[in-house]
């Protein structure tokens, strides 16, 4: 009797636990405006103010919760693109990759609104540099970037499974510049990044 009792409650709890673990993984995909912070500093000992600019590109998460309340996040995208100018000229152009990894925590797993904050780190990585105007003919050079991240947010449920999040993201980068191999100066970039994405949860 006992036996039959215990493999009665087992088969009841079998859906619910298998639905629990269905549920634990959510994929976004969206897009992010980076916006660099306006004043990246000076370089060659501050006879060169930075500025770098902003670019939209495509986006892709995704969370494993191991909580409801509490899930780990993985962002990727596709290469952003920004303009260096420097003393307001421009003098190159630089694609980078900042994959960041956050620890979110949800306030309102169940509700239709559910905010959210993040902590984590990120990594930058510089490529595809081209140089014009007062750099042209030289090699510049942007060191990688490590640097903690931040994020807050919300998912706005449509169904169960589909949501709209929208989120904002401060990414800590910065990076030592070389020309021709000499260290000219930091560029400190710390940008906010403004995103929209559809969520799945699976």
């Amino acid at each position: 009797m006992k036996r039959s009792i215990a493999i009665a409650l087992a088969l009841l709890a079998a859906p619910c636990l298998h639905a629990e673990a269905a549920d634990r993984w959510q994929f976004r995909i969206g897009a992010h405006l980076v916006n660099p912070t306006s004043d990246n500093g000076t370089l060659a000992g501050g006879a060169l103010s930075s500025d770098l600019g902003g670019d939209f590109k495509p986006t892709f998460s995704l969370e494993y919760y191991l909580t409801p309340h509490l899930g780990i996040d993985v962002l990727a995208a596709l290469p952003f693109k920004h303009e260096l100018k420097l003393n307001g000229v421009k003098a190159a152009e630089v694609k980078h990759l900042p994959p960041t990894v956050s620890l979110n925590w949800h306030f309102i797993p169940d509700g239709k609104f559910n905010p959210f904050v993040g902590v984590g780190l990120n990594y930058t990585r510089f490529f595809s540099i081209d140089e014009y105007g007062p750099l042209e003919g030289s090699r510049l050079t942007l060191d990688d970037s490590f640097g903690l991240a931040a994020r807050v947010g919300v998912d706005i449920a449509i169904n169960p499974r589909w949501a709209i999040t929208l989120d904002a993201r401060w990414m800590d980068i910065d990076t030592d510049v070389k020309v021709d191999g000499v260290r000219v100066g930091t560029v400190n970039i710390d940008p906010f990044a403004f995103g929209v994405a559809a969520a799945y949860r699976f």
